[in-house]
């Protein structure tokens, strides 16, 4: 949402690409919700909002950053800092207290 107090107008279009003082990035509840101030107007440039998901790009990027972590031979985990229990592949199990 982006607005001008000039013109009286609010404008409601997709996500913002950059940061804009003037602009807010909703979620569709609450853009559904918006009530302008008395006088104003309100532009909905996307009337539909539609919930979007992970794309198949990022859940690869996901899978691989994970895949890759298992193979680091320390497991991560500074020398500073003592970590017991049982190792499974990459993952490892910690006792409860």
């Amino acid at each position: 949402m982006t607005y001008t107090y000039r013109d009286a107008t609010a404008v409601l279009g997709p996500l913002a690409a950059v940061a804009d003082p003037h602009g807010y990035d909703l979620c569709a509840r609450h853009s559904s919700q918006v009530v302008p101030p008395r006088g104003w107007e309100v532009i909905r440039l996307a009337p539909q909002m539609q919930p979007v998901g992970p794309t198949q790009d990022e859940l690869a990027a996901l899978a691989q950053s994970v895949r890759e972590r298992g193979r680091r031979p320390s497991g991560g985990y500074p020398d500073s800092v003592a970590v017991s229990g049982s190792r499974h592949g990459h993952l490892r199990l910690v006792p409860g207290p």
